[in-house]
């Protein structure tokens, strides 16, 4: 059974872009870079929504020869090698291998991926990680904080889905970023906080 990871370049007061959809402060240098390739070399299926998946399917045709970055090759051939589906209305094909395109999220399924993965599996975007946050799906929250205030922008925490977490690595990098890694423990109970529908 695969645990289901939520992970993401965030600033330090918790955005994933900013107000503008800017995300270039995020930029992950080689240290990250090959963090994020060792932390993540588990996993087998990637679940991404629309926006994230098309930022991410460059890795699909990245450079893969001798003479391109190693940490660059080693990261594409990992994203190239692994399972994506995609979360979308709108995609009407895929433009990677190994993947496939699913209208809506269906807990019921993603459970079921679980059950039956040799791997790990992320969420990828807080759209749709918001959806498996009020699922339950959730069973890691990995951000990865970088040394900067962008002031609003887009959260990478859904509103109205209070989170019990129990910090299980920290990891800080020689450009300031810090690497998080907690458990989720489950569903606290906030004064006044309710469960809110959210989107794809």
């Amino acid at each position: 059974m695969g645990r289901l990871v939520y992970s993401m370049l965030i600033s330090l007061d918790g955005y994933v872009a900013d107000e503008h959809g800017r995300f270039a402060w995020a930029t992950p240098d080689d240290e990250v870079l090959r963090y994020v390739t060792e932390r993540f070399a588990s996993v087998t299926t990637y679940l991404y929504g629309r926006r994230m998946y098309e930022t991410m399917v460059y890795w699909e045709t990245a450079p893969t020869t001798t003479d391109a970055d190693p940490s660059d090759v080693a990261w594409a051939r990992l994203w190239q090698a692994a399972d994506k589906v995609v979360y979308s209305t709108t995609l009407a094909e895929p433009r990677s291998e190994r993947t496939r395109v699913e209208r809506a999220f269906d807990p019921d399924e993603v459970r079921r991926l679980k059950a039956d993965a040799d791997g790990d599996l992320t969420v990828d975007g807080p759209g749709l990680a918001a959806h498996a946050l009020r699922a339950g799906l959730v069973d890691d929250v990995e951000p990865i904080v970088f040394p900067v205030v962008v002031g609003g922008g887009t959260r990478f925490f859904p509103e109205g889905v209070p989170l019990g977490l129990e910090l299980r690595e920290a990891r800080r990098f020689e450009g300031g970023a810090v690497a998080l890694r907690y458990e989720v423990a489950g569903a606290t109970v906030v004064a006044g906080s309710a469960g809110r529908a959210g989107s794809a």
